[in-house]
């Protein structure tokens, strides 16, 4: 298929300073009729695959009423993504290969372009129409546009690799703009990649940036999926009292829990990415340093005290001294509960007591007193107190019922109990079932937590009685055994 070459001919209009007007008129141009017309034409020849036939219509909006519709860019991109594709050569599937783009490295996971052949001047040619088309869509709808950036910066990837290009800065400031712009729009893989690469840059001469970066992204994140997790909530609450979803709300489910599970994706990655640089041995001096101008800097503070808690690196001095300071800058809830951990830790638990029941009080926001109760159930975990932690994990599960941490929390505390709560193989195994069923209604209450509770299963289903042992014992598959000690539970026999 031919350049567009009236695309690019305006292309080269703009880039000499000339800027394309619809002074007096709006936004279907001065042919309005003909706009909507051919609008029409070329999305109904998009959607029926007809590259060809939408084309010339297709074009004709694009040079005439730019502002007219966000499909003219949407299914510009597809098509001319499709015409490069297609001139670009067979697509071959090589897993593992990787490109070297000046200092970054990325890797392929599905495929690769063979181009042998392929004259190098077209496809220079196809790859600038793609480009052009997503430079107006930055242009005339600056909007959604941590995905735009997110596809642009895909296609750039690909661009490197047909082409052989060492775009990889270009690809990494396209990230960049992508994050900037909004996070959570970006796919799960660009996100990786934007923060490996950020990390691996500034690790070791700026690890404040880097748990910067991580925060603002978990924090937008975790906006999200609260979100829509309070949508599944009510809608699951809907179901459990026996009325059906209309098609309206059923698909609505299904979009959130799409939704949660692949931002759960991008949270278990960045954790992983992070847990090289967040070590106790990088933490602790870095804050020693910062604290003292810091005493007053809320987000600061919370964002450190929450970062040692969880890493655990509250063995140290420094970690009681934060905590105050922040309970002194911000007396809230946050606060007090971190606060309550630390007379917990030196023995004081009326007094920590207190100071949970004041945080849980202050709060009104279910899923806020969810977290609460959660962070408790850990403290309680920690100072050894397995059944008050189930008790407060089950607190923050009454407020969030979708609170998939809470029933993993609750697994592992039953794993970590097989050998005091059983008398003999079967029943220490048993625990281990136990345990592998809260970890399913994790993932069954919150997609977003499916990819670590699928581990949690394998792993405790690894433990689970083998069928040598059931029948050895004498026992059928299915039935019920009960678990005592503190769990008191009943598992079905695998």
């Amino acid at each position: 298929m031919k350049a567009i070459k009236t695309v690019m001919a305006m292309g080269i209009f703009l880039l000499f300073g000339m800027t394309f007007s619809l002074y007096g008129q709006d936004k279907y141009g001065s042919e309005p009729d003909k706009c909507k017309t051919n609008l029409s034409l070329f999305h109904e020849a998009v959607k029926m695959g007809n590259y060809e036939a939408a084309m010339e219509p297709w074009k004709w909006c694009l040079e005439n009423c730019p502002e007219a519709s966000k499909i003219i860019y949407s299914d510009g991109i597809k098509m001319t993504e499709d015409i490069y594709d297609k001139n670009a050569g067979e697509i071959k599937v090589e897993k593992g290969k990787k490109v070297v783009t000046n200092d970054h490295t990325f890797k392929i996971d599905k495929q690769y372009f063979d181009v042998s052949g392929t004259d190098k001047n077209v496809l220079a040619e196809k790859a600038k129409d793609v480009i052009y088309v997503y430079e107006m869509r930055e242009k005339y709808f600056p909007d959604n546009l941590g995905k735009v950036y997110s596809d642009w910066a895909n296609f750039l990837f690909k661009r490197g690799v047909v082409e052989g290009l060492e775009n990889g800065d270009a690809i990494y400031e396209k990230l960049g703009q992508s994050f900037k712009a909004d996070p959570t729009g970006m796919s799960v893989k660009n996100l990786g990649k934007y923060f490996q690469t950020y990390t691996d840059l500034n690790k070791d001469t700026n690890p404040q940036a880097v748990f910067d970066t991580y925060d603002e992204i978990m924090e937008g994140i975790s906006q999200k999926m609260d979100g829509y997790s309070k949508d599944l909530d009510v809608l699951n609450a809907k179901e459990a009292k026996g009325q059906k979803l209309t098609a309206k709300e059923s698909k609505k489910k299904r979009a959130r829990e799409v939704n949660l599970t692949a931002l759960g994706q991008i949270e278990g990655y960045l954790d992983n990415t992070l847990s090289e640089v967040a070590t106790c041995e990088r933490l602790i001096p870095l804050y020693k340093d910062n604290f003292e101008k810091n005493k007053g800097n809320v987000t600061w503070l919370k964002r450190a005290v929450s970062r040692l808690n969880q890493k655990e690196c509250t063995d140290n001095a420094l970690y009681p001294q934060m905590v105050e300071a922040y309970v002194n800058a911000a007396p809230s809830s946050d606060a007090y509960v971190f606060y309550a951990g630390i007379l917990m830790n030196s023995g004081d638990s009326n007094k920590a007591i207190e100071y949970f029941n004041k945080a849980i009080d202050l709060e009104s926001d279910n899923y806020k007193k969810a977290k609460y109760y959660y962070r408790v159930a850990l403290i309680m975990k920690k100072q050894g107190s397995r059944s008050k932690a189930r008790e407060y994990a089950y607190l923050a599960l009454k407020e969030r019922p979708s609170m998939g941490s809470a029933y993993l929390l609750i697994a592992n505390l039953y794993a970590s109990s097989a050998n005091t709560c059983g008398t003999d193989e079967i029943s220490k195994r048993m625990v281990y079932v136990a345990a592998a069923d809260k970890a399913r209604q994790a993932k069954a209450v919150d997609p977003g937590i499916t990819s670590t509770a699928n581990q949690y299963i394998k792993s405790y289903m690894a433990s689970a009685p083998s069928k040598k042992l059931v029948f050895t014992e004498g026992l059928t598959s299915g039935t019920p055994h009960k678990i005592g000690c503190w769990i008191n539970e009943t598992a079905k026999i695998p």
